[in-house]
């Protein structure tokens, strides 16, 4: 009804119904559009409420309505079907109109006794006082599409399932409506494009097709069936050539077809069907021999195309039996989809194929290793994972092939899959099943060897396999195996802090002229900025990740373009751009519901937000469950943040014990790798759950070890969190004193990194013991007067313990203030409760404050926590409140906003 309501004819239809003048609009569609509803729809305006309204519906024998006199709406439907006795009525009724007459007439255009005339020949003669319009009801767009699939499978239906139901039913609004009946039916969690092909065809569809089909003649019908083999709208010289008819009786034989309605002109000169799916359910119905027949006429016609659409010519060959030639055209395909960049293509293609079992081993040799290598570039199919495990264990494929395939089924485990451990395996087998003979190939599979991400090997093990890598490159004559040790090369040194890492980046091969070596140069500028980001290095972090990014799209690089589109979700964090950061998030992990490795940087990004919402049983939800990757199976930068939030959520929740015995397994698996810089956003969390748990002396050790791994190297918040490390362990110790300088330190660091969250920890951190410092000692520390909690310049200069406890004040209010500002709740309820403890007390008159219904501050906090989840025992701890306290101030804020339940506190309250 939008295309309705935007209609010029919609004002005058009004006017009509109000008694002034008379109108007629011809609302005009195809099979499905919705002429019905819209005339419906038109029967609900206000104006018509008061006028005498008439739904009539042609060739329905119903018994004629009264007409004549007054404000009356009438609704005609189905004219093309009206009898000749109805087509009279409406002729006399049009050609002398009454005022007040608004009349809609609705039909098929394609059915008309006489095209262009909806009540036959000869023409009404409109009489110049009746206003008439025409409205062509249109299909709708994918935009359209999407908001009908949100409205029936919310958030299951994928953005390739939207464009496939978009694609397959030509937008025609019945026709998706029946569809996304069938997938309400069919689908589970998600709505995949694989759901919306195998839904079929809607059973009004195919009834209405075959009908128009069935009304040709004999000698007709091969027209339709060739436009249906063609699956796609074709000229007119291509159709006939396809059906087998000469010019004239194939011209003949269209133009029967255009009449009844069976094919349309798609567009200028292009014949088929509207609506695609109407091409599948005439195909099925085509008797065997005839559709070979008309498949290897198809074949024929298509290859004489330039250029040749060989994945058509494909299609065609393999349904016309002649699986030789189907398999050549399938080769070429691919190659060109490749070439092309467009490795889904490819994939799509090579799976069908590989999965007919009557392929020759000969074929399969050769299509395999295309298959494998656009999956490994490409996004993951689990159908190919299957197929490549079902390709290595062929006894007849030669030992190189195997390694080859081995090779990249290895990759596809690994970074795509997520299963290390059997990835590992491959890869190594795939050294020993190459070795020599395809120098090139187990120079790629060490290289994949030497990545230090994956928590397996030490970092002296990973340079060891690229330096064997690289030898065994350089010693040959492929620019793409050269290309493949550079992008390790380069993100390892990114890794490790080498001085000489920018000067490898900047020598990737980004404009190499094989394809291969873009591929690869893609990937090292993502994996360099994944690594620049997570020392720190945030800018060229950015830069890295913005030229991967555009290079990877440009190729087809889908894997690469997604692990990049990850990376941008943790600077996001990072930076403190939260505003709809979640729900990027969960578009992101359903996106990439198929790929555990690529979803993890939103899992762990969805968690950290949970938990700042103080929405804890989402946190862990987000950060173990919900399709997360088990810390085995996840990269190690990204397994030690995890663990750090985890860490912290259990130190929240009062338990030492389990905090510290995570932050010892965390730890122990950083120390292992050797790369000290991915433990920056575990270190604080980890030295504080130990000391709290009661060995300070170990905590001492871990820190003493995290200053020694960064020795030489450049790694800002690696170095951040040394001085919030250091803080929490002096805190826990309680050398308040020192522990704030140290806090303020990080401060002034992190606001360097331009990270407000650790910011205003850190900050908050300082305050809290320069307070508690100022509780347990006269005097201020020196720090406390030279500068603010956040490491900034005092504003008042002012010294001693009043002015320190001034500016720690201070420094909290500013604390709640960022924390509110970023939205995280549980801080900023925290720090409020810390600074009601310190502030000076309001002086005001005697007895409690009156709020009548409005929420009092603590209700309002108790209530933001209550809705994010938090259980009354948890509120308690954040608010240093009792549990008996926390369930009355709870009861309050129901009572006051009318809300049914803790969830829906937050929209209740004012």
């Amino acid at each position: 009804m939008a295309a309705v309501r935007r209609s010029p004819w919609l004002a005058p239809l009004r006017r009509a119904l109000g008694g002034n003048g008379s109108v007629l609009v011809l609302v005009e569609g195809s099979a499905g559009l919705g002429k019905t509803r819209a005339l419906h729809g038109l029967s609900g305006l206000p104006e018509a409420a008061e006028a005498r309204r008439t739904l009539w519906r042609c060739g329905a024998a119903q018994e004629r309505p009264e007409t004549g006199g007054g404000p009356a709406l009438l609704l005609v439907d189905d004219a093309h079907r009206a009898t000749p006795q109805e087509r009279e009525w409406l002729r006399e009724v049009l050609e002398q109109p009454w005022e007040g007459l608004a009349a809609v007439v609705a039909y098929r255009p394609e059915e008309l006794g006489t095209a262009g005339l909806p009540l036959g020949a000869p023409a009404v003669s409109y009489p110049p006082g009746l206003a008439v319009f025409r409205h062509r009801l249109r299909a709708w767009g994918v935009d359209r599409v999407r908001r009908a699939a949100s409205e029936v499978l919310g958030e299951q239906a994928t953005h390739e399932a939207v464009t496939r139901l978009h694609a397959c039913s030509g937008g025609v609004p019945q026709v998706v409506a029946d569809l996304l009946g069938a997938l309400t039916a069919g689908t589970g969690s998600r709505c995949t494009a694989a759901d919306v092909d195998a839904a079929g065809v809607p059973v009004r569809l195919a009834e209405l097709v075959l009908s128009r089909t069935d009304a040709l003649t004999a000698a007709d019908r091969p027209v339709v069936w060739a436009a249906a083999v063609l699956g796609e709208p074709a000229g007119r010289d291509e159709l006939l050539s396809v059906a087998g008819m000469d010019g004239a009786r194939g011209r003949a034989a269209l133009l029967a077809a255009l009449a009844g309605a069976a094919l349309s002109e798609v567009s200028q000169g292009r014949y088929g069907f509207c609506v695609p799916l109407a091409a599948t359910a005439v195909r099925e119905r085509v008797p065997g021999p005839v559709r070979e027949e008309l498949h290897g006429r198809a074949a024929r016609v298509l290859a004489r195309r330039r250029p040749v659409p060989w994945a058509e010519v494909a299609r065609h060959r393999g349904a016309a039996g002649r699986r030789k030639s189907w398999l050549k055209a399938v080769e070429k395909a691919a190659l060109a989809a490749v070439e092309a960049g467009h490795h889904q293509e490819a994939i799509g293609l090579l799976e069908r194929t590989l999965a007919v079992p009557e392929v020759p081993a000969r074929y399969r040799a050769r299509l395999a290793p295309l298959l494998a290598r656009s999956a490994v570039i490409g996004l993951r199919s689990d159908q190919t994972v299957e197929v490549l495990t079902q390709a290595v264990r062929d006894p007849g494929l030669p030992v190189d092939v195997r390694g080859q395939l081995r090779l990249d089924l290895g990759l596809m485990l690994a970074n795509q899959v997520g299963d290390l451990a059997a990835g590992m395996r491959e890869l190594e087998a795939a050294v020993e099943e190459l070795g020599e003979v395809r120098p090139a190939l187990t120079s790629r599979a060490m290289v994949a060897l030497a990545m230090p991400e994956w928590p397996t090997g030490t970092l002296a093990g990973h340079r060891e396999w690229l330096r064997r890598a690289a030898g065994l490159a350089r010693a040959g004559d492929s620019d793409v195996a050269r290309a493949a040790v550079a992008a390790n090369h380069a993100s390892l040194a990114v890794a490790c802090g080498d001085p000489q890492a920018r000067e490898l980046v900047a020598a990737l091969p980004v404009d190499g002229p094989p394809a291969g070596c873009r591929e690869h140069a893609a990937r090292g500028l993502c994996n360099a900025a994944d690594a620049a980001l997570w020392r720190g290095s945030y800018r060229w972090g950015e830069e890295l990740m913005s030229a991967g990014l555009d290079l990877a799209a440009r190729i087809g690089a889908s894997y690469t373009e997604q692990t990049a589109q990850g990376t941008r979700l943790l600077l996001d964090w990072w930076a403190g751009r939260w505003d709809g950061l979640g729900e990027r998030c969960e578009r992101f992990v359903a996106d990439t519901a198929d790929m555990p490795v690529v979803a993890a940087d939103a899992h762990l990004v969805r968690g950290m937000l949970a938990f700042v919402q103080g929405d804890w049983t989402q946190a862990v939800h987000w950060l173990t469950a919900l399709g997360a990757p088990a810390p085995e199976c996840t990269r190690m930068p990204l397994a030690a943040a995890t663990a750090g939030t985890l860490i912290r959520l259990a130190l929240v929740r009062d338990d030492p014990p389990a905090a510290a015995e995570q932050a010892r397994a965390a730890w122990a698996a950083v120390a292992e790798k050797g790369i000290w810089a991915w433990a920056a956003e575990l270190a604080p969390w980890a030295v504080e759950a130990v000391a709290r748990a009661g060995d300070a002396a170990a905590a001492r050790r871990m820190t003493a070890e995290f200053v020694r791994g960064l020795t030489g190297q450049d790694a800002p918040s690696a170095r951040a969190a040394v001085a919030w490390s250091r803080a929490a362990l002096e805190e826990c110790e309680g050398r308040h004193p020192e522990a704030a300088g140290s806090y303020r330190q990080a401060a002034a660091a992190y606001r360097e990194l331009s990270r407000p969250y650790a910011r205003a920890l850190t900050t908050e951190g300082a305050a809290r013991c320069s307070l508690l410092d100022g509780a347990e000692h006269p005097g201020a520390p020196d720090e406390a007067a030279r500068g603010g909690a956040d490491g900034t310049a005092s504003q008042d200069g002012t010294g001693g313990e009043d002015g320190g406890r001034a500016h720690a004040v201070a420094s909290l209010r500013r604390c709640v203030e960022q924390y509110t500002e970023l939205g995280a709740v549980y801080d900023a309820a925290r720090a409020r409760t810390l600074l009601r403890s310190h502030q000076p007390p309001e002086v005001r008159r005697p007895g409690r404050p009156a709020f009548d219904d409005r929420l009092s501050p603590r209700e309002r906090e108790v209530a933001e926590l209550a809705a994010r989840g938090l259980m009354n025992r948890e509120i308690a701890v954040v608010l240093h409140l009792s549990p008996r306290t926390v369930e009355q101030h709870v009861a309050r804020a129901l009572r006051k906003t009318g809300a049914l339940s803790r969830r829906d506190l937050l929209r209740a309250a004012p």
